[in-house]
């Protein structure tokens, strides 16, 4: 089903660049201004400047940054600041990072995968989007024609057979290692045997890709794909335009780990926050767990930590001043009549579709996309902490999504809320790219 090629991966030279953890960022999506202008001071050849822009005042259109983007790319390229390998390779990356204490690798395949549309079934995406991040990717496309940063994508390896293989490959000497300012290291080998390669996409051919992280960049290249082709006419098919880079990784991989976008909200009225808890009486039983009981947080991680396919339950913050309150469902049946009703039974029984369909929407009244009132947390402490400095009014605490219960979701053409999975760490932009022509 999906159709996985070697590509020419644009990399620095680092015979002119140096440390080459000094040049690479994070994707787009998690730069913020303040992140930016670090990354920018870090060193004048940091890929922020590719995958982001140049920094200007806000409100500046997003051409006219990417624009810089462009003129910045040819100047490397001609200063020899990148350099293309002269052979197509799949790149293995190996992305070591620690969580919660515990030392993890995530092993990744960056390629050139062909773009397929949605109703195909051949690419799965398991999560909303919104059209604005869609459409700054889509005018750094048109202004680059390279993909800079690869889109996480799962694939199932039941066999082990892609992983054995991986593994051959590395046990050879890596042509990148670094380390970076927050503690993660990267490797990266250029598999250039076309046996590998082909045996590698063989072993993928048959089964479909699901996007883990990367649903607005994906959709933008198949915008892209669109736009393209209405412009050239007669094509082959073969064009960089119809394939996108992803960074292919098992779903049984170890180093999967798969976060939740805790909900924080402010803006609410004291009318709906006085009413909310005799609202959240009707459906859940409440349980308070003092704030000061020493052990509370360990308490929170049993609670959340537990599989999704368990009765649905949230600890909620702000509620009460002294106390988390724990809410258990009552009635799944009752709840389910309140979730729209073109969603499938699997959908109406995630945590994430009860918390945004039943208690955001319906008990506080916060519309679809509402950004002013909705942010999102990885860490339960930190979301607490912004209650307690009265940044935000409430935070609810979610159980992490599972990765087969993502593939189950996009198994049956379903998208689970915006903002229901964070897949950590980020891979990086800059490790290698691809440019489409």
């Amino acid at each position: 089903m999906a159709e996985v090629r070697p590509f020419r991966g644009v990399r620095y030279n680092e015979q002119l660049v140096g440390d080459l953890s000094a040049v690479i960022c994070p994707p787009y999506d998690i730069i913020t201004p303040e992140k930016a202008q670090e990354l920018y001071q870090r060193s004048e050849c940091n890929f922020v400047r590719l995958e982001y822009g140049r920094l200007l005042p806000p409100g500046t259109n997003p051409e006219e940054r990417h624009t810089h983007s462009r003129a910045t790319l040819d100047e490397w390229l001609t200063r020899g600041v990148l350099k293309t390998d002269e052979v197509p390779s799949l790149y293995l990356h190996d992305h070591s990072f620690s969580y919660r204490g515990q030392k993890y690798r995530r092993r990744g395949i960056l390629a050139s995968v062909r773009l397929e549309e949605w109703d195909r079934m051949v690419i799965r995406p398991h999560e909303g989007t919104l059209a604005r991040a869609k459409d700054d990717r889509l005018s750094l496309l048109w202004a680059l024609n390279a993909n800079t940063s690869p889109i996480l994508t799962l694939f199932d390896d039941p066999g082990g057979e892609v992983a054995s293989q991986l593994a051959l490959e590395a046990q050879k000497q890596p042509p990148a290692s670094l380390s970076s300012p927050d503690g993660e290291s990267h490797q990266v080998w250029a598999i250039t045997e076309p046996s590998v390669i082909k045996q590698i996409g063989t072993s993928l051919a048959h089964q479909p890709l699901y996007i883990a992280d990367g649903h607005h960049r994906y959709e933008s290249a198949l915008t892209y794909q669109r736009e393209r082709r209405a412009c050239s006419g007669a094509a082959s098919g073969d064009e960089g335009f119809n394939f996108v880079m992803m960074n292919l990784v098992a779903l049984s991989d170890p180093g999967l780990i798969i976060l939740s976008p805790h909900r924080l909200i402010r803006g609410l009225s004291p009318t709906i926050l006085s009413e909310l808890r005799d609202k959240l009486e009707s459906f859940f039983e409440l349980e308070e767990l003092p704030l000061d009981t020493p052990d509370v947080w360990q308490q929170v991680d049993a609670l959340i930590d537990s599989p999704e396919t368990e009765q649905p339950r949230f600890v909620l913050v702000g509620l009460s001043p002294e106390h988390l309150v724990v809410l258990r469902m009552r009635d799944p049946g009752t709840v389910r009549q309140m979730i729209p009703y073109f969603h499938g039974e699997l959908y109406a029984k995630l945590n994430v579709s009860i918390l945004d369909h039943v208690i955001l929407e319906e008990m506080l009244g916060l519309a679809s996309g509402q950004e002013s009132s909705l942010a999102f947390s990885y860490d339960r402490q930190e979301a607490a902490r912004k209650i307690a400095n009265r940044e935000y009014q409430l935070a609810f605490l979610l159980s992490p999504v599972r990765a087969e219960l993502i593939k189950a979701i996009a198994d049956v053409g379903e998208r689970m809320p915006r903002k229901s999975t964070y897949f950590y760490p980020k891979p990086p932009a800059g490790l290698a790219f691809r440019r489409l022509d």
